[in-house]
């Protein structure tokens, strides 16, 4: 059975983003081959939902090792990108709680490849967000299909 998208696709805005990658290093301190988010489309405090994306390129470092003459984005690099969409949220719409940093991955599971070319759409949901902690499952998605989904954990820094 697939699973349902954590935000509801007609409220992406692909073609729209809100925030690019300028606003994202106001909030994310990640630079240079770390930085995971290229945009943010949707931002909603009162749901506590976030959608952005992530273009898959053919330059990056990994392209070359992983895996010779068949790209395939690495599953830790997917779950960085899922991290920096969820702390991008809290900086953004719970700024007084501070950098929210990786604390910790549940239910991960990987559903497809993504390969250079390819946009990864990051979905982020909050389950619980408290002073020192926060909750979200997410969902990475590619062509209209779930490449990705974990719970992502953040504890402050």
């Amino acid at each position: 059975m697939p699973a349902e998208p954590l935000v509801d696709p007609a409220l992406w805005n692909l073609d729209r983003p809100i925030l690019g990658k300028d606003e994202i290093r106001k909030v994310n301190l990640q630079r240079f081959e770390m930085e995971q988010l290229d945009a943010i489309t949707q931002l909603d405090a009162a749901t506590m939902s976030i959608v952005g994306f992530r273009d898959v390129r053919g330059d990056e470092f990994w392209v070359r090792g992983h895996v010779p003459g068949r790209p395939i984005l690495p599953g830790v690099l997917m779950l960085e990108a899922l991290a920096q969409i969820t702390s991008f949220y809290i900086g953004k719409a719970v700024p007084d709680v501070g950098f929210i940093g990786f604390g910790g991955v549940d239910g991960v599971k990987f559903r497809r490849t993504v390969v250079p070319g390819q946009r990864l759409v990051l979905v982020g949901k909050g389950v619980e967000i408290r002073s020192r902690r926060a909750v979200f499952d997410t969902q990475g998605w590619v062509e209209g299909k779930l490449a990705v989904e974990a719970r992502i954990t953040g504890v402050k820094v």
